[in-house]
């Protein structure tokens, strides 16, 4: 059974609830501009019960000049009242249009800095966050959020003001009866929003256990074949009775609770209303009140009781959204990568060359800091240089493409572009100068054009196809009905494997990078695909500075060099006719791959 957690609340989280005032801020004076339509809204609200009792006293001659203040006049005072009426719609669209402009604006600048925060954090944070848990951060989080503020709060804060405007109304009125009803109607209203809470709670139980026995029905189904096979269709009626059994026997407990709430609300609150009302005409009669002032009271206490019901789950919400949103505040308060900022040499405005250095670097993954994965890894290469990673899984070759890319910092040594350091660099700067070609290639939602130009969001449509043409991929483009504005779908699903490839290939030759980095590119294709992908990674690498992580060895017979990761350390180098002569483990791993 499911079960809401209900979130602890401390100091801390509200000092971090806090944080969402900064989104506030340029919005003030819209923020000002509603808060005194609310407290003028609520105001007028309490005008009512007022108006209302001066009408019980007032007489119905419409004869000698017309006053509208005057209050023995019903005619004024019905006029008085659509006035209030009219004042109180007026009020209310200001105060619903300026919140609209502060909630709607501080949320769409949240949303921007929390997208900003996520996609700006480096690698590991992603290594030890799951992206189904950040999402959330985004979506639901700032609903919460904005749900609360747009709504929540603003109800709260109004009645409140409600409260203690009708309260003040009440003491003027008469003090006496306004004791008498601190004393019974706000502690009624308080025990019937815990009672309220207490049938919410068992209803919601109820709602679980019907879904528990939905999740039998469903697996019996599913499992259909099993059920027969096996011949236990009375064991899976047994459990299904079972369930709806509990359901049937907590409904009716539900139902004797809400029958018993029910009967409270109308024998409490009527009743203390009643009681109210039977000490107000004993002190009419006395001559203590007027008929008037007591219809007004009651009017009144009606409205204070309807408010003190709904502050207790108004400010419930609120904590909620406290709690729910800290996670959202802890994600704003984290550190990104230091991304489109000036660099710390003079390198800014120039192009990289293309040389790579690894020097005595090594190197394990935050999550895992006792297993080290890199080993003193020292190699150099030359600026247009083809060079291959090979080894088995684990060995530390997708390593060294992440940190060419610069999506850790935390390694020993020195990694070094053009024999400057890569941390004097501008992480933007260095990024802007490589393109990557994964294995699994995953495409974003929307056109192939769309997907190309991720490698240069200005290019034209002939720039667009040039790469596409350079990437093998034009002539299935082509033959699509819509070519380049065929939608991919979800990840790129629409096309094949050898397809997403090539995409990501015509992206990369789209980008024209300095260096390429290719991670096992053409190890999950057919031979055909295989071919195809080969020939245009052949035309991409021509004059670039390329690391290629390999896992078919005949794809790389041809790059100048060949480095051989075995557990994190660089156990041979040379071209492939050099290590093929030897009896290392390349040609073990080149033979074994031949024998098959």
């Amino acid at each position: 059974m499911s079960k809401e957690t209900k979130p602890k609340l401390s100091k801390e989280s509200f000092k971090k609830a806090r944080r969402v005032f900064k989104y506030i801020r340029p919005y003030r004076i819209a923020y000002i501009t509603s808060f005194i339509f609310l407290v003028l809204t609520s105001a007028t609200t309490m005008l009512f019960p007022m108006l209302m009792g001066k009408m019980v006293e007032a007489n119905n001659n419409a004869t000698g000049k017309f006053n509208l203040l005057d209050f023995t006049n019903i005619n004024s005072l019905v006029l008085l009242l659509f006035i209030v009426f009219a004042c109180q719609s007026l009020f209310s669209f200001f105060r619903i249009y300026f919140g609209t402009i502060v909630v709607e604006g501080s949320m769409k600048d949240l949303r921007a800095d929390a997208f900003q925060k996520l996609v700006t954090m480096p690698m590991d944070f992603f290594n030890r966050n799951k992206v189904g848990e950040l999402t959330p951060r985004i979506s639901s989080d700032i609903q919460l959020l904005h749900e609360t503020l747009s709504i929540t709060l603003t109800e709260f804060i109004r009645q409140l003001i409600i409260v203690l405007i009708g309260i003040s109304f009440l003491a003027l009125i008469s003090f006496k009866l306004s004791l008498i009803m601190l004393g019974t109607i706000p502690v009624v209203a308080l025990v019937a929003v815990f009672f309220g809470r207490f049938i919410k709670k068992l209803s919601k139980t109820v709602q679980d256990r019907v879904a528990e026995s939905n999740l039998v029905v469903e697996e019996s189904l599913t499992g259909i074949v099993n059920v027969k096979s096996f011949s236990n269709e009375i064991t899976e009626l047994f459990k299904y009775r079972t369930q709806i059994n509990d359901v049937h026997k907590l409904s009716l407990k539900n139902a004797v609770w809400r029958g018993a709430f029910v009967s409270f609300i109308i024998f409490f609150m009527f009743g203390a209303i009643t009681f109210l009302a039977w000490q107000g005409v004993s002190m009419m009669n006395s001559g203590e009140i007027s008929g008037g002032e007591l219809s007004s009271f009651i009017i009144t206490t009606v409205l204070i009781g309807i408010s003190f019901g709904s502050i207790p789950e108004l400010y419930a919400k609120i904590q909620r959204t406290i709690g729910g949103t800290e996670k959202l505040m802890d994600l704003l308060g984290l550190v990104p990568e230091e991304i489109n900022l000036k660099e710390k040499d003079s390198a800014t405005g120039k192009s990289l060359k293309g040389k790579i250095e690894f020097s005595h670097v090594n190197f394990s993954y935050p999550t895992r800091p006792d297993m080290e994965v890199l080993k003193d890894i020292s190699f150099t290469i030359q600026p247009g240089e083809q060079i291959a990673l090979v080894g088995s899984s684990g060995s530390g070759k997708s390593t060294i493409v992440s940190l060419l890319l610069q999506f850790y910092h935390d390694y020993e040594g020195k990694i070094l572009y053009d024999d400057k350091e890569a941390k004097s660099y501008d992480l933007s700067f260095l990024r802007n100068h490589m393109a990557m070609v994964p294995q699994d290639v995953i495409l974003f939602s929307g056109t192939i054009r769309e997907n190309i130009s991720y490698g240069k969001p200005n290019a034209s449509l002939e720039e667009i196809r040039a790469a596409a043409q350079q990437a093998n991929a034009l002539e299935f483009i082509d033959s699509f009905p819509d070519g380049f504005e065929t939608l991919v779908g979800d990840r790129g699903i629409q096309l094949s494997g050898g397809q997403k490839q090539r995409i990501a290939i015509a992206r990369a030759v789209l980008k024209d990078p300095v260096i390429l980095l290719l991670d096992e590119a053409t190890s999950s294709l057919d031979s055909e695909s295989e071919r195809l992908v080969q020939d245009a990674l052949d035309k991409l690498m021509k004059g670039r500075t390329t690391v290629v992580v390999a896992h078919r060895l005949s794809t790389i017979r041809n790059v100048d060099k060949i480095l051989v990761f075995e557990h994190g350390t660089i156990s041979e180098s040379g071209s492939h006719t050099e290590l093929v002569a030897t009896n290392g483990k390349y040609h073990k791993l080149y033979s074994m791959q031949n024998s098959n």
